[in-house]
């Protein structure tokens, strides 16, 4: 039987410490990181009075080989802000934080028109840019606050990876018997895509209030192709269109963004919120009050 040697069962011990250690440490920094996401948004909730909801999306790096992973709107973030305006009392305000390049215009509309029909007060908050389907979201807030060096976007159509108002500018500068069927038919799609996101922005921005006239002028500028898709319309810009933009974001907004600087292993949800019901709200006033 060998003799018992303590010095190579301490360096046993303290090397199966350092590799179960190396395992968990990226969880526990998760889960921190997590704790810290929803202390700042309770204390965002707390100030304000209201129900925070965030749609954070970044270009990340996946593990330790750095494998990028481009986030955008998409069907399951619908699900989630769905949810969480749900589980908000008709008279508590929602400020929705967003961050994001864009991404599924179903996911967006749907995001869009739970905040619209919302009876309580809606602020879109916008610390650094909210492009494409972003734009559509912070169209249906009562109140837009930007950063003033924040950015929206253009809601201009895309089929596929080609803007619909540029598909529709083949018909004009052939002959028909020059364009193939398969372009004819993507016109067809384009001017059906424009004329019904021209619709959307037109009842959107009456819903919330908006004079007819304003609203279509808003929605001719934005829908129908005027910029490229990735053209950055500044507060300046947006206030001159006649949309209620102001630039007075909460210092606690900037606070929590700096939570989301790129983190390594998995992602973490893009929309989060307290996952539990409220109760009626104090101090909010009626909508549109």
């Amino acid at each position: 039987m060998p003799a018992y040697d303590p010095f190579s069962y301490m360096f046993n011990l303290l090397w199966f410490i350092f590799i179960f250690f190396l395992i968990l440490s990226p969880w526990f920094r998760r889960v921190s990181l997590q704790r810290a996401r929803e202390a700042a948004i309770r204390a965002i909730e707390d100030k304000r009075k209201s129900r925070v909801i965030t749609m954070i999306h970044r270009q990340e790096a996946m593990g330790f080989l750095g494998i990028p992973i481009f986030r955008f709107i998409n069907i399951e973030d619908s699900e989630r802000v769905l949810r969480a305006i749900r589980m908000t009392p008709d008279d508590m305000p929602i400020d929705f934080i967003i961050h994001t390049p864009g991404g599924l215009a179903l996911a967006a509309t749907q995001i869009a028109n739970a905040l619209v029909k919302h009876k309580a007060p809606v602020r879109v908050i916008v610390p650094h840019y909210a492009m494409s389907g972003g734009t559509l979201i912070a169209l249906a807030a009562d109140e837009i606050v930007m950063d003033p060096n924040a950015v929206l976007g253009p809601v201009d159509p895309q089929i596929g990876q080609m803007p619909a108002t540029s598909i529709l500018k083949v018909l004009e500068k052939k002959e028909p018997k020059d364009i193939d069927d398969q372009t004819i038919i993507l016109a067809d799609v384009s001017e059906k895509a424009i004329k019904q996101m021209k619709d959307y922005l037109l009842w959107l921005l009456s819903t919330n209030g908006m004079d007819r006239e304003k609203a279509e002028k808003i929605a001719q500028e934005l829908a129908i192709g005027k910029f490229t898709h990735d053209y950055p319309l500044t507060v300046d810009y947006l206030k001159e269109l006649g949309l209620p933009v102001n630039t007075e974001v909460p210092e606690e907004v900037y606070a929590l963004m700096e939570l989301y600087e790129q983190p390594m292993g998995a992602q973490p949800p893009s929309v989060q919120y307290i996952p539990v019901p409220y109760k009626q709200a104090q101090n909010s006033g009626a909508k549109n009050s």
